[in-house]
């Protein structure tokens, strides 16, 4: 599901126009963007929870080359799935 199908989802089933539809879904996403850009964590039980995590430098490789590169240090969002969406899901 992208965007415009969340969109669209969003408004046949919450009684908003189209507008506000697309309004609430990016309100919601910024929110959550602007949070984690904070370093806080978003909690939506039974959904999940998004988090920022500290990586460490390390060695990839290119995969079209082979070659070994140095991949940085830095902040990686993660996604831990909620007890209710484990279940929905199995």
């Amino acid at each position: 599901m992208n965007n415009e199908e969340l969109i669209e989802a969003v408004y046949k089933s919450s009684g908003f126009s189209k507008k506000n539809a697309e309004k609430a879904v990016s309100q919601v996403l910024d929110s959550i963007f602007e949070a984690l850009k904070q370093g806080k964590e978003v909690q939506l039980v039974g959904f999940g929870k998004f988090d920022v995590r500290y990586r460490e430098a390390r060695m990839g490789k290119n995969s079209k080359t082979g070659e070994k590169v140095l991949l940085p240090a830095g902040n990686v969002p993660v996604f831990t799935a909620g007890s209710a969406l484990k279940e929905a899901l199995n």
